[in-house]
């Protein structure tokens, strides 16, 4: 199995520091407003590379963190009147009801910024005591980026290159424009805790290292998140953990891509943020997951107008299988070894889920061709399997019955059984090649008020 590591910028083979034995860790949300389809990308992303190596026999513990107190949630507070901390678990308790709506698992370790407080001053004392931070006079710490060699390894930019991009704060207060925040002074209204530098709040930087040392130690095997965190955010982690331990913080750093929509930068300022709660009333979570998971985790997503209803006609035309194989007798509890070696060798490469989507058309082709031919059996080992080896994906969890049922409901113009019947007596026709056959029962369709168009899910009948 090969993980793309950006560190490297390669490919690598997969081996753990310890064994069977992974630890992995994702940068999870700050709760300063509602999730977006981002934020659920990214936890579904992570949740599926830990069933994966599960699937594959590893041991996986797997740590994910909310941010719960930082700028954001301070001017939330401020907007709404409710505490730092009460707005802060009142949109954590929200968020995980949504994950769970789509049908994302808990991590195995939840961890909170405001939990390892403890931990976090403990950390920029080491820092401070080996000569890697500094107390200015306010009450602020600073890590200080010349006594890290290895500054910029993760990002690829040099010294010259990050000074010109990060964001200037208290310069004055600095030894280096880009020596980044460890401690922040307590400012009028704010939450605050006691330090030996005075009261004060955490930097951004430092809590996912302190969290990432309560939960495993000096060091992991795989840091996720998403590509924009990785400069400033994943380099300083990097930056300030060496430093502390003079170890190899996480082996292998993975980076899922971002979301656009129609082609632009999903943002709040844009005003074209969506949000996860919003998808979930129109879309189901199998839908959401199967037009995610259409592109590889490492690149951008274009959400356009498009995206979500294909993806429901594709997971229609799957379900649709998969109702006409119950039908004919099917309990789909079939084993084809095919399909799950198919979908292990397009995971193997990077946890491939572009490839494992794209091969079930043809895995749903074969078993339609089946059933049109007589054999259920068949039908059922091919779709027996595919259910078993993509649920853990997420699809094909639902009843199929259902899943048409609610689909019609929906969109109304349900075609009824008769004209079904007639949609799959055409192409068996078809598949015999007897096109008077399909031509005549084309014909028969067309005088009841029905078209039938052809598509790589299958034959689909519409109303006219």
């Amino acid at each position: 199995m090969k993980i793309y590591n950006t560190l490297t910028k390669r490919k690598e083979d997969f081996v753990p520091l310890n064994g069977n034995s992974v630890h992995m860790y994702a940068c999870g949300i700050t709760v300063s407003g509602d999730a977006h389809i981002g934020h659920a990308y990214q936890a579904l992303i992570y949740d599926i590379i830990r069933k994966y190596l599960q699937k594959k026999g590893y041991d996986v513990t797997y740590a994910r963190n909310y941010t719960d107190v930082d700028d954001k949630i301070i001017a939330r507070s401020r907007e709404t009147g409710i505490p730092a901390d009460e707005y802060a678990e009142m949109m954590i308790k929200k968020i995980d009801a949504e994950m769970r709506a789509l049908k994302v698992d808990d991590p195995d370790i939840w961890l909170k910024a405001t939990a390892t407080m403890q931990g976090i001053e403990d950390f920029i004392s080491e820092l401070i005591k080996k000569g890697h931070a500094y107390a200015t006079p306010e009450g602020d710490v600073y890590f200080a980026v010349d006594s890290f060699p290895g500054y910029g390894k993760l990002s690829g930019r040099n010294l010259e290159d990050a000074r010109e991009s990060v964001r200037i704060e208290n310069e004055e207060n600095k030894r280096n424009p880009l020596d980044f925040a460890l401690w922040k002074s307590a400012k009028p209204g704010e939450p605050f805790w006691h330090s030996p530098w005075g009261d004060g709040r955490p930097g951004w930087h430092i809590e996912c290292s302190a969290m990432n040392m309560q939960a495993f130690g000096e060091q992991i095997d795989i840091h996720g998140g998403g590509r924009d965190l990785i400069f400033p955010h994943h380099e300083n982690e990097i930056a300030q953990t060496e430093a502390l331990t003079g170890k190899q913080f996480a082996k292998y750093w993975i980076h899922n891509g971002l979301i656009k929509v129609n082609g632009q930068k999903m943002s709040k300022s844009l005003g074209n943020s969506l949000l996860l709660c919003d998808l979930l009333e129109k879309y189901s979570p199998e839908v959401i997951k199967f037009a995610l998971l259409q592109t590889n985790y490492r690149g951008d997503i274009n959400v356009t107008d498009s995206l979500f209803p294909e993806a429901e006609k594709h997971m229609l035309g799957f379900y649709r299988v998969l109702a006409d194989a119950k039908r004919a007798g099917a309990a789909l509890d079939g084993v084809c070894a095919e399909i799950d070696r198919g979908f292990d060798s397009a995971m193997d490469d990077d946890f491939n889920t572009a490839k494992a989507l794209a091969d079930l058309f043809g895995i749903f082709k074969s078993a339609a061709a089946k059933l049109r031919e007589g054999d259920v059996k068949g039908a059922n080992d091919i779709l027996g399997q595919t259910v078993k080896t993509y649920s853990l994906l997420g699809l094909f969890v639902s009843s199929p019955e259902e899943f048409v049922a609610d689909y019609e409901k929906k969109h109304g113009s349900a075609a009824p059984e008769n004209v079904l019947a007639l949609v799959r007596k055409r192409a068996e026709a078809k598949a015999a090649k007897d096109w008077a056959t399909a031509d005549a029962i084309r014909a028969e369709l067309l005088g009841m008020g029905w078209a039938v168009k052809d598509t790589k899910d299958g034959p689909v009948p519409e109303k006219l």
